[in-house]
């Protein structure tokens, strides 16, 4: 049984909320209308700005679409989580702030309770590219979500397993 944690059952409910139930679905100029964000596009590297009230993601228009779609998912937990300049704040709230846009990236560029459908249960050649067509993201970043996904599974089915020894 695969247990979802806070940032995955978020990322469920943002995407159903949405209308986003499939990998097919997943688009990130729907993402950004669903919840009011406002897509630039410039030639600087992408950021997530707030002007006034307004939340605002600004993608770099040089990098490819698998590019494309993991920057915004890392630049949207900027908007839904984070505050402040990271130019003013110290290096390691910046670095903090950094490394959770980072998990919340990868786990909603492929989300857990897609990735759970497909039955997945390891990182053969074959199962990294089909999450790269599925997904649209690069062939590293797939490894490292299904790697990562195997690696809870098998957590849990060990917790599961040894809560059951010391009945």
């Amino acid at each position: 049984m695969y247990t979802m944690s806070h940032t995955e059952d978020f990322i469920k409910d943002l995407y159903l909320r949405i209308g986003i139930l499939k990998p097919q679905q997943l688009n990130y100029h729907k993402i950004a209308n669903g919840l009011g964000v406002k897509l630039f596009y410039w030639d600087d590297s992408s950021q997530a700005l707030f002007l006034k009230d307004l939340a605002c993601i600004f993608l770099n228009r040089n990098l490819t679409q698998q590019e494309l779609w993991q920057d915004f998912c890392h630049e949207l937990a900027h908007v839904l989580f984070h505050w402040g300049n990271q130019r003013r704040m110290s290096e390691s709230f910046r670095q903090y702030q950094e490394t959770k846009a980072n998990q919340f990236m990868y786990h909603a560029c492929v989300p857990s309770f897609m990735l759970n459908e497909l039955n997945i249960f390891d990182a053969t050649y074959e199962s990294v590219r089909s999450v790269c067509k599925l997904f649209n993201v690069e062939y590293e970043f797939a490894l490292k979500r299904i790697r990562q996904f195997i690696q809870k599974k098998r957590f849990m089915q060990n917790l599961d397993t040894k809560s059951f020894q010391h009945m």
